[in-house]
């Protein structure tokens, strides 16, 4: 690596120990002061955070552009070519509903969406929200959704301007294209309309960001005089809400990871009281479809690890009254169920690869669409309209850009809708997407996608991208990335690992990867580096592990088990500090984390568990890969202090290697940037890391 002639000397944050005793296990935290004690205020107003910790990570940002200086031509060619691939004025394809259809879309230049509708049957779109005049003022600006009332009067929308996932809920006309004086402030940005479109149900946060109340608004009322229609009285279970499939109903969904609970509001009644579904039962998960008098539940009762499908009377819903519909099948997950009015649709994974299954609900005669190649995205993509038998669904592969499709599920006939332009050019035969099988330290085959220009030559030169997450379930899918060709055009391989942790491989490949079984992600994803060798396809020291939020965990933990595997670490948002973040019980994902992590307050087993492979905790005197750790001032997912603490143990603790920065955005959350070419700009500083650690930053911006 060369790096810049731009002298500043790597920060050295001061050491303030701060011991604790849990369990009887003695705990010291150097670095505990970079958390704000008023670190709710700093999300909503980062201007209030403290001066020592400002300037702390204002060092730190000036230490890693010193080193990353010299590829500011390098990343602004990344921009250039990124931008260059995506169709500046995109639009979605129109979705009907009743006399209109409903479409976003971007203008030429322009950073945020657009939202607006056309008459059903083809016209002129008319824009009713423009994101990039509503963001003018803010430098940080989010839609959090838009939802039309049933009348097609009104537009609610919702917005963060701060990063810190606060979204305030407005009203707008459609004959006016005004705002009414509505605000409702502090919610997770999702609304559901009464049938009448005079209310809006909606959830709102509280002091500790959690989602815990589910309010109804009137229009044109203050929020003040809005009425409490839910609250959960489990700090570890978060809320949301969502429209049942007919329309009928506002789904009151709770839960953590691994319980659930639904309840109905009727939205031509949502003043009467929500209907309890089934009462929560630990370690049972079920999700609701509506249609007519029954429910279709999709659910993991009674031992069904991958989910089965049952149904139940609407009047009496209860487990009781549950009846198998579609069974249990060992190795066939089922990940989602969407219903409609004459038809179901069941997106299940098989051997890590996705199909759409059509039932005829009069006949019960099924179908599936399936794809060929050998690793691939599928996904339904729902609708408005529940009398239909249009399905929309999308396709892509690490080679093929996005394809979006009406299949009519009754004709069985399939329509391209859209196809992703790449305005720049691109060519899927000058790539080959393929999979290889690696064998993790116990024995389990874990899958590994990958992408490089076809005139590789496997001679384990090239360098190597290896991106894992392998959190709650969360498959990767081997989808297509504009971005991620400004890599492999430069000779980089792509490559996804599929490791446990994820439900890449069914749910039981979840659960095999987290808790007491964490440790097997991150051997996964050794495994899969070594494997990657073994093929040919790179060599030690040359390949660049790549993570964002857990799977900034997954980074650093994998820094401190194999390091010598990696050439350089991209960790996003990592969550590297989690023996004490699982043990501050007002942070806003603690508790409902427990499920997935553990509960070190409660139980010995988890705590000792948790501190043997926390990436903070482990920091060893040892050499260390070059590490670039990118975090969120406002992030209230995993908050600052997380991989600002972790960079500092590295660099006060490592013996070699390195080096390690860190870059934090003072103005951005968990999601970066908020604009759509303001991301790039992050996307570019990550790539040309990547470069910079693989000894390839000075030719690659020629």
């Amino acid at each position: 690596m060369t790096q810049s002639t731009n002298k500043v000397p790597a920060p050295v944050a001061p050491c303030r120990p701060h011991a604790f005793t849990t369990h009887g296990i003695l705990i010291v935290d150097d670095y505990a002061w970079l958390k704000d004690a008023n670190w709710q205020e700093v999300l909503r107003d980062p201007s209030v955070l403290d001066p020592d910790i400002r300037k702390y990570l204002e060092a730190e940002n000036d230490y890693t552009e010193s080193l990353l200086g010299h590829t500011a031509a390098l990343q602004k060619t990344l921009v250039a070519e990124m931008r260059g691939r995506i169709k500046e004025d995109d639009s979605s394809v129109p979705a009907p509903d009743g006399p209109y259809a409903y479409l976003r879309k971007f203008r030429e230049g322009g950073q945020h969406e657009l939202f607006g509708r056309m008459p059903r049957n083809g016209g002129e779109p008319e824009i009713i929200l423009d994101g990039d005049k509503l963001a003018a003022d803010h430098s940080y600006f989010r839609f959090g959704g838009s939802r039309h009332s049933p009348d097609h009067a009104r537009v609610a929308w919702s917005a963060d301007i701060k990063g810190s996932e606060y979204f305030s809920i407005r009203v707008r006309d459609w004959a006016s294209r005004t705002d009414h004086d509505d605000l409702v402030e502090g919610t997770d940005g999702a609304v559901v309309w009464s049938a009448d479109s005079k209310a809006f149900l909606y959830v709102k946060l509280d002091d500790n960001h959690r989602p815990m109340k589910v309010w109804r608004h009137r229009l044109d009322t203050p929020q003040a005089d809005d009425v409490l229609v839910y609250e959960e009285q489990d700090a570890g279970w978060f809320t949301h809400i969502h429209e049942s499939s007919s329309g009928r109903f506002c789904v009151i969904a709770g839960g953590d990871h691994e319980t659930s609970e639904q309840r109905l509001v009727d939205l031509a009644d949502p003043d009467a009281p929500p209907r309890l579904v089934a009462a929560r039962e630990e370690g049972v998960q079920y999700s609701v479809a509506d249609r007519g008098d029954e429910l279709f539940i999709l659910t993991n009762a009674s031992g069904a690890i991958d989910f089965k499908v049952v149904t139940a009377p609407l009047a009496s819903p209860e487990r009781a009254n549950w009846r198998d519909l579609i069974p249990y099948r060992e190795g066939v997950y089922i990940l989602d169920v969407e219903l409609y009015a004459g038809h179901m649709v069941r997106l299940e994974r098989a051997n890590a690869l996705p199909a759409i299954i059509i039932r005829d609900l009069a006949t019960a005669e099924e179908h599936a669409i399936a794809f060929d190649e050998t690793a691939y995205s599928l996904d339904t993509m729902g609708g408005y309209e529940f009398a239909t038998t249009n399905l929309r669904f999308s396709y892509s592969s690490m080679t093929t850009p996005s394809e979006v499709y009406d299949y009519d599920m009754a004709s069985r006939t399939r329509t391209l809708r859209k196809r992703q332009t790449i305005p720049s050019g691109h060519d899927p035969a000058d790539y080959v997407t393929t999979r290889i099988m690696a064998t993790s330290h116990d024995g389990a085959d874990v899958r590994v996608s990958i992408l490089h220009r076809r005139d590789l030559q496997r001679d384990g030169a090239a360098p190597l991208l290896l991106y894992g997450y392998g959190s709650y379930g969360m498959a990767m899918p081997a989808s297509f990335s504009a971005n991620r060709l400004s890599l492999v055009d430069r000779g980089f391989v792509y490559a996804i690992a599929h490791v446990r942790g994820g439900a890449d491989q069914g749910w039981g490949w979840y659960l095999d990867g987290k808790r007491e079984k964490k440790i097997n992600s991150f051997e996964d994803f050794a495994a899969a580096a070594r494997a990657l060798i073994a093929a040919g396809y790179t060599s030690e020291k040359r390949i660049v592990g790549h993570g964002g939020s857990a799977g900034g965990m997954l980074m650093g933990a994998v820094a401190n088990r194999a390091g010598e595997l990696f050439a350089g670490i991209v960790a996003e948002v990592p969550f590297v500090d989690v023996l004490n973040t699982m043990l501050d019980d007002t942070l806003p994902l603690t508790p409902p984390e427990w499920p997935e992590w553990g509960n070190p307050i409660e139980s010995e087993k988890d705590f000792r568990t948790i501190l043997s492979y926390s990436p903070y905790d482990n920091v060893a005197a040892r050499d260390y890969p070059a590490i670039l750790a990118m975090g969120g001032l406002t992030d209230p997912r995993v908050t600052y202090w997380e991989p600002a603490k972790w960079i500092a143990r590295l660099r006060a603790t490592m013996t070699s290697g390195g080096p390690v920065l860190l870059r934090t955005n003072m103005g951005a959350g968990h999601g970066g940037a908020s604009g759509r070419f303001d991301r790039l700009d992050e996307v570019a500083i990550a790539y040309a890391f990547a470069l910079w650690v693989a000894g390839m930053a000075a030719k690659s911006d020629a």
